[in-house]
């Protein structure tokens, strides 16, 4: 049988991280230097891929120091309790003895190792983002919860939802958990993959390399979005480290990552959309390193496509280069222009849905005299003979959940969002709003809303054929150039 025992070493300086020892008492080393004589002989790739990978099994009560030190950063999916969790306990409380067969276990990975004897491993996880627990989220997760439900009521483990929710209760439980350590026999398979050579930089940096696609291919059976990988390899930090925390924190950057109790979490690919108002003016300008863009209603009706190419234009050398392992560092002076431009979007768009419906009756027209509208407004309710035309609950704005007095369908001003490219300017070789977007709306919407009545009766307030239309985006491009073309000249005055 194979077994495997985990140990922490602390180390009391704080610039290291701590080691962790794994000990296996039987291993299977793949490639074996017997196997890499064999490669040589037929291959010139005598490394595969410059990975050396361990492979065992390790009982529960080892498992400790994992879920002491290491966290779940690396894996690309944010692992959640559902189905997939719930099968895992179920085969750990009903069959224990056939859970390192019906598991694929947990995959642990690392840059900076060294062998020891008796068949022991130190290892060193000085970067949490892309090393530690590669893949096997789930199976950590319902591991955890089956130690922790030795130790708490059924009620508190019910409310166990993510990873983080589980790692609360395990330090709450800790020396609770220490009493019952030794009752935990199920044995775990385990996998470790490591660089074939911690003396060659290249093999290093090519190990480092590799991990990011390990995981993705790992976790396909998770689903694992295309965001998600692109989250990992840093496309978006730069977008990140620009937008108010507030909005940031609402944002599922990666699968699952949100609050459970987040009813309405943003995806990022909204985000993504929204990218592609600033990046479509830089492509127009000549300013990307490439041709590259997407037709105005794709970012409403396939924010798919908007996300697969802003990944096409990040990969790109001019625009993007790793720095560490996976990690991609932004190096254009234009896109970072265009990610300015879009840490103020989500707030505009946010305006424009709530500030839209008096803009529109501001102009002795009706908003919401069209059944797709309701109106917020308890007391007009109340004495209301017809109530349809109202809602119970206030309505929100999308990004920033902001109160705001009418409820209706997003895709009748998504030509007024992407209008919002009117509005941007060249200016030293960079993108930059002409003027304050928000005084601008402010002084100007009344006047826009007016003008694109004629596009919501040629559309008959048909929401889908408003957004899914260029026509009506492209008029509205027009009536924010024209508005700031009045507003330039009344500067001149």
């Amino acid at each position: 049988m194979i077994e495997a025992s985990f140990f922490v070493l602390k180390d009391w300086t704080m610039m290291n991280p701590p080691k962790l020892i794994i000990r296996f008492a039987l291993v299977a080393e793949q490639p074996n230097p017997r196997d890499e004589d064999r490669l040589s002989s037929s291959s010139s790739d005598q490394s595969i891929a410059g990975i050396k990978r361990y492979t065992g099994f390790v009982r529960g009560r080892d498992l400790y120091p994992l879920f002491d030190h290491v966290s779940l950063e690396a894996n690309p999916r944010a692992a959640k309790t559902g189905s997939v969790v719930r099968d895992i306990l179920e085969s750990l409380e009903k069959t224990p003895e056939l859970f390192p067969f019906k598991s694929k276990g947990i995959l642990l990975g690392t840059a900076d190792y060294e062998p020891l004897q008796r068949n022991r491993f130190e290892l060193r996880i000085n970067d949490p983002g892309s090393e530690g627990v590669l893949d096997g989220g789930h199976n950590m997760l319902a591991i955890g919860i089956h130690m922790l439900s030795a130790v708490m009521d059924r009620k508190a483990i019910a409310k166990i939802s993510l990873w983080e929710d589980m790692k609360d209760c395990w330090e709450e439980q800790r020396a609770a958990l220490e009493e019952i350590r030794e009752t935990f026999e199920f044995l775990v398979p385990v996998e470790l993959i490591v660089p074939s050579d911690v003396e060659n930089s290249q093999i290093i940096q090519q190990f480092e390399m590799s991990v990011l696609e390990i995981c993705a291919a790992r976790n396909n059976n998770a689903q694992l979005t295309q965001e998600t990988k692109s989250n990992k390899k840093g496309f978006y930090d730069d977008i990140r480290g620009r937008l108010a925390p507030q909005l940031a924190a609402r944002i599922e950057w990666k699968s699952n990552e949100w609050e459970s109790n987040e009813a309405r979490p943003i995806k990022v690919r909204d985000l993504l959309a929204l990218a592609w108002i600033p990046l479509n003016k830089a492509n127009e300008e000549r300013l990307l390193p490439i041709d590259i863009s997407v037709t105005p209603q794709n970012i409403y009706r396939n924010k798919g496509e908007c996300s697969k190419q802003f990944d096409k234009l990040m990969e790109h050398a001019e625009v993007s280069a790793a720095r560490e392992g996976p990690i991609h560092e932004l190096n254009n002076d234009v896109v970072a222009s265009a990610f300015d431009i879009l840490a103020d979007l989500p707030k505009l768009y946010d305006k424009i849905y709530a500030d839209f419906p008096s803009a529109y009756n501001a102009n002795q027209y009706r908003f919401g005299s069209n059944s797709i509208v309701k109106i917020y407004d308890p007391a007009r309710r109340e004495t209301a003979k017809d109530k349809s035309g109202f809602v119970l609950t206030q309505p929100t704005t999308h990004f920033l959940n902001d109160e705001c007095d009418y409820r209706y369908p997003d895709g009748l001003i998504m030509p007024l969002v992407y209008g919002l490219k009117g509005l941007i300017v060249v200016k030293d070789g960079k993108l930059a709003w002409a003027t304050d977007p928000f005084k601008f709306l402010d002084k100007y919407l009344r006047d826009i809303a007016g003008a694109y009545r004629l596009v919501l009766d040629m559309a008959r307030f048909d929401p889908q054929k408003l957004a899914k239309n260029q026509a009506s985006h492209e008029f509205a491009v027009g009536e924010f150039e024209k508005a700031l073309l009045k507003h330039k000249s009344k500067e001149l005055v």
